[in-house]
């Protein structure tokens, strides 16, 4: 049944005493990408070559929103798990992953709001391991919430981002122009592990699913051949295959 943010949400669907209604149209949605079949964009799904791993801890009706992005992570990034969170249980599985030796895991939350003795800024990862991260998939004031009441989450060492870049999302508001979503969080990790065609291409889909998105609220058609689109095109091409003219893969700041 799809990917790991697609099972959490059918469970969480199964699980509430009544629908879940997303604020704006009440238009019928796409079930796999969750615009309005008008503006679809499964076709342009794409998928990269990565070693990394994703862990998203989600708070309450995060996998059911539309505009959540870590459904687009998932999309991305075949090795991505998904769990809800709740302050007063922990689910096994998260647990057990989190101890897995093949995984170094990470939680990758601002420093300013951890001990300083977890605080890195640099991902080492020991021979025989692969990094995975751990994002608190939730608004700012919820992800912080998050941080200070999962005590299961307090031996991981805390990764603390610096990007130079402002976020483009442009779905949900926030009060400061740093503070990424999800997907832009998990794009500059990517880019930080030396994983940069992975990264440009969650970044690019950010952008695609975007104008979709906002498209569909407007009824404005999408521009199939706008920048964005022919981008992600190309970075779904093999390398050999990338036009001379693409953009480098390797432009997300860190």
């Amino acid at each position: 049944m799809g990917h790991a943010v697609a099972r959490l949400r059918a469970l969480c669907l199964a699980r509430r005493a009544k629908p879940f209604v997303p604020r704006g149209s009440h238009a019928p949605r796409c079930p796999e990408c969750r615009v309005l079949f008008s503006h679809c964009l499964c076709a342009l799904r794409p998928q990269a070559s990565t070693q990394v791993g994703m862990c998203l801890l989600m708070c309450d009706n995060e996998p059911l929103k539309p505009s959540n992005t870590g459904w687009l992570i998932a999309d991305v990034v075949s090795d991505t798990t998904a769990f809800a969170w709740s302050r007063t249980a922990v689910d096994p599985a998260l647990l057990a992953l989190l101890a897995d030796p093949q995984w170094q895991p990470y939680l990758v939350f601002p420093g300013e709001f951890a001990a300083s003795e977890r605080v890195v800024t640099e991902v080492r990862v020991p021979s025989g391991k692969r990094p995975l991260f751990v994002l608190l998939d939730a608004t700012w004031s919820e992800a912080g919430k998050m941080f200070r009441k999962s005590p299961y989450l307090n031996h991981l060492p805390v990764l603390s981002l610096q990007p130079e870049q402002i976020s483009r999302y442009r779905l949900r508001r926030s009060t400061r122009d740093d503070h990424l979503c999800t997907s832009e969080v998990a794009a500059v990790c990517l880019a930080l592990v030396g994983e940069p065609h992975a990264a440009q291409t969650l970044e690019t889909y950010l952008e695609v699913f975007s104008n979709h998105y906002l498209n569909s609220r407007q009824s404005v058609p999408p521009d199939l051949e706008d920048a964005a689109h022919q981008r992600l095109r190309a970075l779904a091409l093999p390398a050999s295959l990338r036009p001379m003219n693409s953009p480098p893969v390797d432009a997300i700041p860190v």
